[in-house]
């Protein structure tokens, strides 16, 4: 049986070696703890490729999106206001910022 490029020689040393620095009653909790850092950087790996799976996904569905107003399709894109003080976005018609409270500009930016 060979792992690694080692023989069982050299891996029953090897537990050997840790079974001495470790202990008996830390091995579990050694096995167990690298079991669930594995298992977590697997679930992040998947989930970051779920999200870039729906970013793309929601691009694609923003990119076709048409808004219609009393049977009329406005192919302008919508303008985007936000706060100059705390970088939140708001609607067009208000007057203070819903984050901060911050005072807004009538002009767009």
């Amino acid at each position: 049986m060979r792992i690694f490029g080692m023989g069982t020689p050299e891996l029953l040393l090897i537990l050997l070696i840790v079974l001495l620095l470790f202990g008996p009653k830390n091995l579990p909790k050694l096995g167990r703890s690298l079991g669930n850092t594995v298992k977590g950087f697997r679930k992040g790996m998947n989930l970051d490729d779920e999200d870039k799976k729906d970013d793309e996904k929601s691009k694609s569905e923003d990119d076709n999106e048409v808004v219609v107003e009393d049977g009329v399709e406005d192919i302008t894109p919508a303008t985007s206001k936000y706060c100059p003080k705390c970088g939140a976005k708001v609607s067009d018609d208000d007057e203070f910022c819903h984050s901060c409270g911050n005072k807004l500009n009538d002009n767009k930016q």
